[in-house]
């Protein structure tokens, strides 16, 4: 990095270097506007019904048979034996079911605030993807494929539509765990596109306590600790020079590309970004609609609250992580811990979002990689389960108060309105305005797309 003694010198003979960097900078200046960059706004292929997503990834694969997916036969025969694979015993939920909202839809006790929002959720109930493993069936959900790195769904997001606030990344990830980079990366989109990573998946039972007084949150390199804002331009304009130059003699280089958007997106963020994280000047009553001061609420309400800023300020993907949730023995307590630290969350959230008239054009999804197994695992637990299990979306342009398919009387294989990840990805990007079959890129000699050679619409949950 160039200091400010670095800067205000020049050579000794020839054009010196300040000379230089001012009219890399005189020249920069009117270059800005002479071009739209990669992050601008674009056209959709049709009228969208979403501007935007929350993406509530629940890792772990949450057990739907005790959230969302009531099954009156399991709990008859809880204690029979299993019928399914190597499977025990059949286990009944031990949560009791009700019907929610005006719609009707049967939602597990464990989630109440999330079942007051019954009349604008549609529940997936016919869901299934490849593989029962946990980072198989994770990269599958985010990028369409677990053979081979691809795109993200975030990623593809951004391609596709650009963001509507050009100081802010248009792909944001909140709470990501260690070890996840590609579910958030571009593959070989251009580097501009992948997910901007913000904290990581706080542990249950942690001292994850917010204050209102608490000060702006510390984002690492967001300051430059040795120039101001001038002099940093200055350094800028002449590294992108020096960049842009590169970039002209080799023709065709994505990395020099990725470099050029991402010191321009890294400079114009260290003004926005903090503003927008501290979340100090929310009122005493959004904090509590969050559970932010309320313990275990507390960690994943500041992650939903955060989603909402965001996506107000423009980013187009936001996508929020809460772990945990692989329940093999300890369900008992277990689950119901976890569902109690995204409940109140997410329940703020869509409230926010619908008082700010906001909910109709956001969408928001929560799911799991797959579900669990209706037969016991070690007498407390259940094991993975990929044949058929329950997402949700809320907003953006789905039928509230729904349900879209459905799993056996166990609830362990999809037989009705059959969702693959590959028709879940073509309905959400459908609902932004997307056609998947048209949304390409080309790599390596052929167009790819986020689903590959399959996907359909579930057009029976648009509204």
């Amino acid at each position: 990095m160039f200091t400010r003694r670095d800067l205000l010198k020049s050579a000794s003979s020839g054009v010196g270097y300040l000379a230089f960097a001012a009219l890399a900078h005189e020249q920069a200046l009117g270059e800005t506007k002479a071009a739209a960059g990669p992050l601008s706004p674009k056209q959709p292929h049709f009228k969208p019904r979403a501007k935007r997503v929350i993406f509530l990834s629940m890792r772990g694969a949450p057990s739907h048979v005790d959230t969302f997916d009531y099954k009156p036969q399991l709990a008859k025969d809880d204690g029979k034996p299993g019928r399914f694979g190597r499977g025990g015993k059949l286990l009944g939920s031990p949560w009791e079911f009700k019907q929610r909202g005006k719609s009707g839809l049967w939602i597990s006790e464990l989630l109440p605030e999330i079942a007051s929002h019954a009349d604008e959720l549609c529940l997936l109930k016919g869901m299934h993807t490849d593989l029962p493993n946990h980072p198989q069936a994770q990269t599958i959900m985010h990028t369409g494929n677990a053979q081979f790195v691809r795109p993200s769904i975030g990623a593809w997001t951004l391609y596709g539509l650009g963001t509507d606030n050009a100081d802010l990344p248009g792909f944001v990830a909140l709470g990501a765990p260690p070890g996840s980079a590609n579910h958030f990366g571009s593959s070989f989109l251009p580097a501009i596109y992948q997910g901007a990573r913000f904290g990581s998946n706080a542990r249950p039972g942690g001292n994850n306590r917010f204050s209102r007084r608490e000060q702006k949150p510390q984002i690492p390199n967001i300051a430059n600790p040795k120039l101001d804002r001038d002099l940093q331009r200055v350094q800028l304009d002449f590294v992108q020079n020096l960049n842009k130059a590169k970039l002209a003699r080799e023709e065709h280089a994505p990395g020099v590309e990725g470099v050029i958007e991402s010191l321009e997106l890294g400079f114009r963020m260290q003004d926005t970004l903090p503003e927008l994280m501290d979340t100090a000047g929310e009122s005493s009553e959004t904090l509590e609609l969050y559970g932010i001061g309320s313990g275990g609420n507390d960690a994943f309400g500041k992650q939903c609250l955060l989603a909402r800023r965001f996506a107000e300020a423009g980013v187009r993907f936001v996508e929020l992580s809460h772990g945990n949730w692989d329940h093999h023995r300890n369900m008992a307590t277990d689950l119901p811990a976890r569902c109690d630290e995204i409940d109140r969350p997410i329940a703020g959230l869509l409230t926010d979002l619908k008082r700010r008239d906001m909910l109709k054009d956001t969408l928001v999804v929560w799911a799991g990689e797959f579900g669990r197994t209706p037969h016991g695992q070690g007498g407390d637990g259940r094991d993975h389960n990929n044949k058929g299990y329950t997402t949700w979306m809320a907003g953006g342009g789905v039928k509230g108060g729904f349900q879209y398919g459905a799993s056996d009387e166990y609830g362990y294989q999809a037989v009705d309105g059959r969702m693959h990840i590959h028709d879940w990805h073509a309905t959400i990007l459908h609902l932004l305005g997307l056609n998947h079959e048209e949304l390409t890129y080309r790599h390596a000699g052929r167009d790819f797309r986020l689903t590959d050679v399959h996907g359909n619409v579930a057009k029976e949950i648009l509204s």
